[in-house]
């Protein structure tokens, strides 16, 4: 009788598989807190750019954006970091900010991010 090999994962494998995509994980929750307050700021920087449209002044722009951020709790960007720009036919908003999100022990996180209103 000839003895066949055995196929699968052996006990260091599944070790070395169930560690990465717990690290894998842990990234994932701790980024979505990131990823909900980015689309929050591009959603009112949306919104911003079509009432700037409509003739708001830079300083109201940016009152409106702390109002709509308080209530989207978005802690990372004020309104004063806002660029706006009502020099073309369409009025451009942008801000760029940077967090970092901890992840185990002393190992960090650094995500770059920038939202601008869209061309239209």
């Amino acid at each position: 009788m000839r003895m066949k090999s055995q196929r699968g994962l052996s006990l260091l494998g599944v070790l070395v598989v169930g560690a990465f995509a717990a690290f894998v994980l842990t990234i994932g929750f701790r980024a979505v807190p990131v990823i909900n307050e980015y689309l929050a700021i591009k959603r009112i920087v949306n919104v911003l750019a079509d009432e700037g449209d409509k003739g708001m002044s830079a300083l109201e722009l940016r009152r409106s954006f702390d109002r709509r951020g308080q209530i989207d709790d978005v802690s990372s960007v004020s309104g004063v970091d806002l660029l706006i720009d009502k020099s073309g036919p369409r009025t451009r908003i942008e801000v760029g900010y940077s967090r970092t999100v901890p992840l185990v022990a002393n190992l960090s996180l650094l995500v770059e991010l920038h939202a601008r209103s869209e061309g239209r």
